[in-house]
């Protein structure tokens, strides 16, 4: 771990940023491979449940955005600039005021998805056993969402400290097992007895707890660079996680706000356009990883060189970083661009939605490219501890994209003005976070003493 720490501070830039990220972008992958398995397996109990999955699955999309990447995000941000700074005990409070953080953000889901659940779905057009499905599945899932936020908030912790492979190693074997786990609870595996729609939700509660158990009595005791334990509270230490995880908030509900627009914009043009859409779009399962694991090490290593006055270094690993994500995602973009069959060729479909799908992937591919390298800025923007600017992008993309998706509706224009409007929200991504990188956020030294002294 301290080798880690040594790398990120006076290491090589391309070297450290290509070690650390390889665990975190299989994390990612891991990640992803749930989400597939979960909708394999209730796809085979029929449509009833597949439906109440969907219910369900951007509000899990959502918690998962926020306690890994908002206040997870934040968290290693503020821990990581004080370890940097060598503020050993501002990082401990730092680290206990991050956990409540998240346990209370858990309180919440669990409130409102967990008790709550009925109102949400049957507004969403849940009904009969659609809505039944919805209800019982988001109960556990919600349920147990102390365990999901504490799960992300320490491997979050770990990932400030320069510590990558544990929390990468951990959520791997975590998501694997749950994967088995949903085959046996959802399917019956091995004779076991099919718990039905339930069995993802189970699976993933289980999986969530025994991750996060591990991560808890890791840092409580094998690592020796902080200490897990109870402090006072302390506003300041608040504050220096929530000016950043509020940010994060806001940009989570952009992202998510955008991709419903398009969705339902998309939906005005039948069942082949939306499923056209919908192949086309699912490209992002391959984006959203690498970036993650590219990211994600870019929040604490430019927090780490932000809290020890290294600015012109963190503003370099973030350019590096950009720069890495920008031109993988570009050629896996243009690739999938100029031969659509590569992608598409993957998945069955009608010859109608696999020319929406061609046409989304025309106009949209070539511009995954920004999104991924703004994407990639934002992370690393969290560790400066100054994102203001740029949420004011993801608000700007979210607005943009909204207006220019309402007036096609209202005029009736083709279905390629909506595409093109993605593709300018994309380019939106990029190029403003690229000149958020011009302005006063990352040309002053940034002094963690003189922070938490004021």
């Amino acid at each position: 771990m301290k080798n880690n720490l040594d790398m990120i501070l006076n290491g090589p830039v391309l070297k450290m940023i290509c070690k650390l990220s390889l665990p975190n972008s299989i994390t990612g992958i891991s990640m992803v491979l749930i989400i597939i398995t979960d909708a394999y397996f209730v796809s085979q109990l029929g449509n009833v449940p597949l439906a109440s999955l969907a219910l369900v699955f951007p509000f899990l999309t959502l918690m998962q955005m926020m306690s890994a990447g908002a206040i997870g995000g934040a968290s290693t941000s503020s821990i990581s600039r004080f370890l940097g700074a060598g503020l050993i005990e501002d990082a401990n409070s730092a680290i206990w005021h991050a956990v409540l953080i998240g346990i209370f953000m858990s309180l919440i889901y669990t409130i409102i998805f967990g008790f709550l659940p009925n109102h949400i779905y049957s507004s969403m057009g849940g009904s009969n056993d659609v809505l039944d499905g919805a209800v019982v599945f988001s109960q556990i899932a919600f349920g147990g969402a102390v365990f999901t936020w504490l799960l992300y908030i320490f491997s979050a912790i770990l990932r400030a400290m320069g510590e990558f492979v544990v929390p990468a190693k951990v959520q791997i074997l975590g998501c694997l097992f749950q994967i088995f786990l949903g085959g046996v609870f959802t399917v019956g595996w091995f004779g076991f007895k099919s718990f039905g729609i339930i069995g993802p939700a189970i699976a993933m509660v289980v999986s969530h707890f025994l991750m996060m158990i591990y991560l808890y009595f890791y840092i409580k005791y094998k690592q020796k660079t902080i200490k897990l334990r109870t402090y006072p509270l302390n506003k300041k230490s608040f504050l220096d996680i929530m000016k950043v995880g509020a940010g994060g908030l806001i940009n989570s509900i952009t992202i998510a706000g955008t991709v419903a627009v398009v969705t339902a914009s998309v939906s005005h043009y039948g069942i082949e356009a939306l499923a056209g859409y919908g192949l086309g779009s699912r490209l992002e399962i391959i984006i959203t990883p690498l970036v993650f694991g590219i990211g994600s090490v870019l929040t604490a290593a430019v927090g780490i060189n932000a809290g020890a006055n290294q600015m012109s270094r963190a503003k370099k690993i973030a350019w590096v970083g950009a720069i890495i994500s920008f031109v993988i995602i570009g050629v896996i973009s243009i690739a999938v661009a100029v031969f659509p069959e590569l992608w598409l060729d993957n998945f069955e479909t009608n010859i109608l939605s696999e020319k929406y799908a061609i046409l989304y992937l025309i106009i949209v591919g070539p511009f995954y490219c920004f999104f991924a390298a703004g994407q990639t800025l934002y992370f690393a923007s969290q560790g400066t501890g100054k994102i203001f600017f740029p949420v004011i992008v993801g608000i700007i993309r979210f607005l943009t994209v909204s207006v220019v998706c309402y007036l096609t509706i209202i005029f009736s224009w083709s279905l390629s003005h909506i595409f093109y409007a993605v593709s300018f929200g994309l380019a939106i991504t990029g190029i403003g976070l690229s000149l958020c990188m011009l302005g006063p956020d990352w040309k002053s030294e940034i002094n963690q003493k003189k922070i938490m002294n004021t």
